[in-house]
């Protein structure tokens, strides 16, 4: 089975403690989001947990524990860096501050570990289509030479992105046609590898592959190790993902990103953050007297499980 650490909170960012206690222990406890009496036990043992995922704006807090992790797990790093500003992103570090941090990055796992993340694509009359293109080709120029390859996505316009950005402009198909385009001609011009995530767009023309962020080719090949064929049904509509096991809660990321869809409101986020104990076997709150506690399906799906790690 998978494990993911980041995508209902910046984990990596706020909670590396509490991971890092977890990982030390050998066990989480993640409450189901629509029954919240349900209580799901993951074992974090390296026979069952085939890979671990991270997915973070910010690295810098985890840096010096990463090889605590990569000595037992296979592992693959998705960061997070857009062309956005502190209006749209209030808590994330600045474009060449998370660079810097990338590349450190790169150079403890390895470039085939990292998935750089330049999504969602949105637009407003300050981030225009030709920002983009700027941003881009400066970032594509840095981060090239220290990544897997990059992955995009266009904004999913939703009933709660509405209120938190009325500036936003809407994407027509031409738009996002026009936009791939570029950045597909970008990622050539740099022989960087360029992908969408979850989108019905075919923008194969533009050299932009069609994939899962995190397939069993992806996986694999980061880390050396190959997986037993099987049908995966993916996280969400247009997700050709191997299936994995999120650990973090919804509502308690406090970068405040603006485009957010995993809080509801951001200042219960920052109010839950408040709450959090480190030493807890949930990354918010403890257990109930009426909570039912469900170990996990946990299986492994790579075929040999006896591997050479590659660090």
């Amino acid at each position: 089975m998978i494990i993911n650490t980041g995508s209902r909170t910046d984990t990596v960012q706020y909670y590396t403690q509490w991971l890092l206690k977890r990982f030390e222990e050998g066990f989480v406890y993640s409450r189901n989001p629509i029954f919240p009496n349900k209580v799901i036990r993951y074992e974090l043992n390296p026979e069952v947990v085939d890979c671990i995922i991270f997915c973070s704006k910010n690295y810098e807090p985890i840096l010096p524990y990463i090889k605590t992790i990569t000595a037992k797990f296979n592992t693959y790093f998705h960061y997070t860096i857009t062309a956005y500003g502190k209006d749209i992103e209030p808590n994330v570090p600045d474009i060449d501050k998370s660079i810097e941090t990338l590349i450190k990055l790169s150079e403890i796992v390895g470039k085939q570990r990292i998935g750089w993340r330049y999504d969602p694509i949105l637009l407003t009359e300050k981030y225009t289509k030709e920002i983009h293109y700027e941003t881009f080709n400066y970032m594509t120029k840095e981060i090239s030479p220290y990544i897997d390859r990059c992955i995009f996505s266009f904004v999913e316009i939703y009933k709660k992105l509405k209120k938190n950005m009325p500036e936003i402009i809407l994407l027509t198909d031409n738009d996002k046609t026009e936009i791939a385009k570029h950045i597909g001609s970008i990622a050539k011009k740099y022989n960087m590898t360029i992908q969408t995530c979850a989108t019905t767009g075919d923008y194969e023309q533009f050299g932009i592959l069609k994939s899962g962020c995190l397939t069993s080719e992806i996986l694999g090949q980061a880390n050396n190790i190959q997986f037993k064929k099987i049908k995966h049904s993916g996280n969400r509509k247009g997700c050709n993902c191997m299936e994995n096991r999120n650990i973090g809660d919804y509502d308690t990321c406090p970068n405040g990103c603006k485009y957010c869809y995993a809080n509801q409101n951001s200042e219960i986020a920052k109010i839950n953050f408040t709450k959090h104990d480190p030493n807890a076997p949930f990354i918010l709150g403890n257990l109930h007297e009426t909570d039912e506690i469900i170990q996990g399906k946990q299986q492994s799906f790579i075929i040999q499980c006896e591997q050479k790690k590659l660090f």
